[in-house]
């Protein structure tokens, strides 16, 4: 196929990912990944190395949307920096950790373990599932502790952290409004290990594409971020006129559709 094709193909995917991540609070990672991982596969790109191609250009692309989401959620008060302080320790561990545990993974266990996490994170969409709030954050060693399996599952499947971070200071007494700021917060660090991370451990790796470093495509980060920056304030607006409960099921539908589509594209 010709390589134009591809350079349409980013920009949409940055469009989709930019708008749904401003609709509905989510990050990107549950769209890149199997969408990248799916067009590097049809690139020609060698099949032991996509899926970590797909997850370190994913968690790339996500420290500039997480710069962007930060600053709103700080301008409405929302951000607990207390927590903040106390579990990016464990965070920056728990997510640069995760990615030499993923770059020594095959590609598909790897796929296999990011779909029964997506399909985790779509039960939670679809039930609203939400703990019961049941106690006070923990200390200092708690709080690193948690950061640390946070992070780690983070670095595993290029996501931000929302889906475990939300529920776990929901479950601390946080309000929710304060747990969704902190846990943008929260998406930083974590990119930015988790960016690091796939650089380090994708450094001279064999059989790579042109315009890779370490385990980020270049041409596809640059594009899908740009896209996503610029159609995150129109799915911010469109957040208050549309049934978003409505298409947060429809998202968890899609995401599950996503992964399935992964996986067929890999063992297929």
């Amino acid at each position: 196929m010709d390589v134009n094709v591809w350079w349409l193909a980013y920009p949409l995917l940055g469009a989709a990912v930019g708008f749904f991540a401003g609709l509905l609070g989510v990050g990107g990672g549950g769209i890149m990944v199997p969408m990248l991982t799916s067009l590097f596969l049809a690139q020609g790109f060698p099949q032991a190395q996509v899926m970590h191609l797909a997850l370190g250009t994913s968690m790339a692309a996500i420290v500039l949307t997480s710069v962007s989401s930060l600053r709103a959620h700080h301008r409405h008060g929302a951000v607990r920096w207390d927590v903040v302080r106390l579990i990016t320790p464990g965070i920056l561990l728990g997510t640069f950790g995760g990615t030499f545990i993923a770059s020594r993974v095959d590609t598909v266990p790897l796929a296999i373990f990011f779909s029964l996490f997506m399909a985790y994170v779509s039960a939670q969409m679809l039930l609203n599932i939400k703990p019961k709030p049941s106690r006070e954050l923990p200390g200092p060693v708690g709080m690193s502790a948690a950061g640390l399996g946070i992070g780690g599952f983070s670095a595993l499947v290029a996501i931000g952290g929302g889906s475990l971070s939300v529920p776990f200071m929901s479950w601390c007494n946080v309000k929710m409004q304060n747990a969704i700021g902190t846990s943008a917060a929260i998406g930083l660090p974590i990119a930015i290990a988790g960016t690091v991370g796939y650089l380090v451990n994708g450094w001279g790796a064999p059989d790579m594409p042109p315009l890779t470093l370490g385990f980020i495509y270049l041409p596809a980060l640059v594009v899908v971020a740009a896209t996503s920056m610029f159609f995150a304030p129109l799915g911010a607006k469109l957040a208050h006129r549309l049934p978003v409960a409505t298409l947060k099921k429809v998202f968890a539908g899609v995401l599950v559709l996503l992964s399935a589509k992964m996986l067929h594209s890999l063992f297929g």
